[in-house]
C-alpha cells in the first residue's frame, strides 16, 4: 500500500511555505525601513487560507496564492515611508516563532511516518 504523503503531512508543508514567503516580504520591509516612499507589505494567512478553496486542515491544500497587502501604518511619516521599524521587527519575530513550530509539527509527522514504515 503506497503512502500519501499528501493526505499524511496534511497542510504542514503549506504552511511552512507561507512562512518563508512571510519572512522575505518581512525581510523586505526592514531593508528598506528608510527608503522615502516606500510602502510596507504583508501576507495574510486568514486571506491565504480563504483563497485556498476553503480546504479543511485533514486535506491537502493545492498551490497556495500569495499576493501581498500593503500595510497600514500606525502613524504616518513626513517621507511617506510606512515601515515602522519595532511593529516589523514583531512582526517577524512572530513569523519566526509561528515557522519554527510548523517545523516541529512537520518532524512529528515524518517520525510518526517512519515509526510506521519500520512498524514499531
Amino acid at each position: 500500500m503506497a503512502i500519501s504523503f499528501d493526505n499524511a503531512l496534511g497542510v504542514h508543508p503549506d504552511a511552512l511555505n507561507f512562512r518563508v514567503e512571510r519572512t522575505k516580504v518581512l525581510a523586505s520591509n526592514l531593508a528598506n525601513v528608510d527608503t522615502p516612499g516606500y510602502l510596507a507589505k504583508d501576507l495574510s494567512f486568514k486571506t491565504v487560507m480563504k483563497n485556498s478553496g476553503g480546504n479543511k486542515v485533514d486535506k491537502p491544500v493545492p498551490q497556495l496564492q500569495m499576493s501581498s497587502q500593503y500595510a497600514v501604518p500606525y502613524q504616518n511619516t513626513q517621507d511617506g515611508n510606512t515601515v515602522e521599524l519595532g511593529v516589523e521587527q514583531a512582526k517577524f519575530a512572530e513569523n519566526n516563532m509561528s515557522f519554527q513550530t510548523s517545523l516541529t509539527f512537520l518532524n512529528m509527522k515524518f517520525s510518526g511516518l517512519a515509526k510506521a514504515i519500520e512498524g514499531r
